[in-house]
C-alpha cells in the first residue's frame, strides 16, 4: 500500500532522515519503533505531506506522491493523526470531527462517518457540545482519532497515540487499533510502547538515528533478547568507531542467535559520520515525548 525509498528529510536545515526505506502492507498494522529522536514523527510529518522530501520517493497505492500537497494525500486516503492530539481546543467536539470530513472524498458521507465515530466512541457523543480543551487527555486522544476516521482514510498514521494517558486508556486505544484494522483500515503506529505495539503489529521496523537499524514480523522480533530485555543499548558500544559497528552487530547475534534464521529479523548498522548507538535507553517506556 504505502511504499518509502531511500527517503531523506528533516527541518529547516537539519537533516533527520537519512536514506530510509519501509513497506506498509494493506489491511494490517505496521509498528514503527524508537526512542526520543530517533525520528518517527519526523518521518510521519514527510509522509503526510507536512515536510517536504529532500531525497527519496514515495508511492501510495501505486502512485508516486512525493510532491504532492498534504491536501491531496488526505484526499487519497492517506491521513495523520498527529502526537499531541492537536485538535482544536476552542471547538466543540462536533465541530472538530465535522472539520476531519473536509476533503472531497468524504464530505459527502460526513454523517455516516460521525455516527460511526460516536458508535466507537459513545463518550463523544455524550459530549457532542462540550469544547475540545474540556476534555481529558484520553477524550482528546479519542477526538484525534475520530477526527482521523472522519476523513475516511485507507492507511492512518497514527503518531504516538498513547503518550500521556493512563495504562488503562492506553491498552483501550490499543484495542480500538486492533479493531479498526479487523474493520478493514490500515494503520502505521509510531509508539515506544514496544510490547504494546508488537502485540498489536503484524510487521515492524525500529529506527534509530534516522535510519531502520531492524525489521522483520512483529512476533520475530518480539522474541529478540534486546527487545525482551527492555533495552537496545547493548547492540552497540558508542565508543566504537562507525567502521567496526557490522562486526560487532554480527558478534552479537552469532553469540545470541548461532543459526542464521533463529531471529528471523533483520538487524542492521546504523551509518553516519561519527559512532552511533542503536537503541534508546529503554524501548519499554511508554513515557516522554517522541521524535
Amino acid at each position: 500500500m504505502l511504499e518509502v525509498d531511500d527517503l531523506v528529510g528533516g527541518y529547516d536545515g537539519t537533516q533527520v532522515l537519512h536514506g530510509l526505506s519501509l513497506r506498509v502492507e494493506a489491511g494490517a498494522t505496521t509498528a514503527l519503533l524508537g526512542g526520543n529522536g530517533a525520528g518517527k514523527t519526523t518521518l510521519m510529518k514527510t509522509l503526510a505531506g507536512l515536510l517536504p522530501v529532500r531525497a527519496g520517493r514515495l508511492r501510495f497505492l501505486g502512485e508516486d506522491i512525493t510532491q504532492r500537497p498534504s491536501n491531496e494525500r488526505v484526499h487519497a486516503g492517506l491521513v495523520l493523526v498527529p502526537e499531541g492530539r492537536m485538535v482544536f481546543p476552542s471547538l466543540t467536539v462536533r465541530e472538530n470531527l465535522r472539520l476531519g470530513a473536509i476533503n472531497p472524498r468524504a464530505r459527502p458521507q460526513w454523517q455516516r462517518s460521525l455516527d460511526r465515530v460516536f458508535h466507537l466512541f459513545p463518550r463523544l457523543l455524550e459530549r457532542e457540545s462540550q469544547l475540545a480543551v474540556t476534555l481529558s487527555g484520553g477524550e482528546q486522544q479519542m477526538l484525534a482519532i475520530g477526527r482521523g476516521l472522519m476523513a475516511q482514510p485507507r492507511l492512518m498514521l497514527l503518531d504516538e497515540p498513547t503518550l500521556g494517558l493512563s495504562p488503562l486508556m492506553a491498552r483501550q486505544i490499543f484495542e480500538l487499533a486492533q479493531r479498526l484494522v479487523a474493520d478493514g483500515l490500515t494503520l502505521l503506529l509510531a509508539e515506544q510502547d514496544v510490547f504494546q505495539s508488537l502485540n498489536a503489529a503484524e510487521h515492524a521496523y525500529v529506527i534509530e538515528n534516522g535510519r531502520v537499524a531492524a525489521e522483520g514480523p512483529a512476533r520475530k522480533i518480539a522474541d529478540d533478547p534486546r527487545i525482551r530485555h527492555g533495552s537496545l543499548d547493548r547492540l552497540v558500544d558508542v565508543s566504537i568507531p562507525i567502521a567496526n559497528q557490522e562486526d560487532v552487530v554480527a558478534r552479537h547475534l552469532h553469540r545470541h542467535h548461532p543459526s542464521p534464521g533463529s531471529v528471523g529479523c533483520s538487524w542492521r548498522s546504523a551509518r553516519s559520520s561519527s559512532a552511533v548507538r542503536i537503541g534508546s535507553s529503554s524501548f519499554a517506556s511508554s513515557s516522554g515525548r517522541g521524535s
